[in-house]
């Protein structure tokens, strides 16, 4: 049985994931993938305001694809995590406290993960098509010469996801390695 969670998420909440639960996300999300982190990053390194507040945030990296007639959005896949992970540290500094992505994560962002509490979920790119259907409402709110890759507040309902690394670090994906090594011996 999934978890189910609303936004904004805290860290007692994020504390008792373990790395493999399923969740379902509902509530407000920023979309935000490299164009945008770069601006995002440049912004903090100014301490210049930020166009949404980082505190507890959720952020995926997604470029929403324009919607269908009575649809709030098209398909909505996750782009590799690995691309952010220069700016992500930075990010959970200044209160980031979940993203949502697919693939792995390098040390840093881990270590980054551990020291400030948060998490990375991760999304399954086979149903963006399906993860459209959860959006509810979304508005672009920053960086609107980027098109897909602007910053676009989200809210979604019942969102599926899977916990990749907890808050103590555990990577769901070097985990099951290690099981199906184990099992192959």
């Amino acid at each position: 049985m999934p978890i189910k969670l609303q936004t904004p998420l805290t860290k007692d909440q994020l504390a008792a994931l373990k790395a493999g639960d399923d969740v379902l996300l509902s509530g407000t999300i920023f979309t935000a993938r490299d164009a945008a982190h770069k601006r995002i990053a440049e912004l903090l390194s100014k301490g210049e305001q930020l166009p949404f507040d980082l505190q507890d945030a959720v952020i995926y990296y997604v470029g929403p694809t324009p919607a269908r007639p009575g649809y709030v959005s098209g398909s909505f896949g996750p782009t590799t995590s690995l691309r952010m992970d220069a700016y992500t540290p930075a990010l959970l500094k200044h209160g980031l406290l979940a993203m949502i992505g697919k693939g792995e994560r390098g040390r840093s962002v881990i270590e980054s993960i551990m020291q400030n509490g948060a998490v990375y979920f991760g999304a399954v790119g086979g149903i963006a098509a399906l993860n459209g259907t959860c959006i509810v409402a979304k508005e672009t709110i920053a960086f609107h010469d980027l098109d897909s890759e602007a910053v676009c507040r989200v809210e979604v309902r019942d969102m599926p996801l899977t916990v990749v690394i907890d808050s103590m670090g555990n990577d769901y994906y070097r985990l099951g390695v290690e099981r199906y090594l184990k099992d192959k011996r």
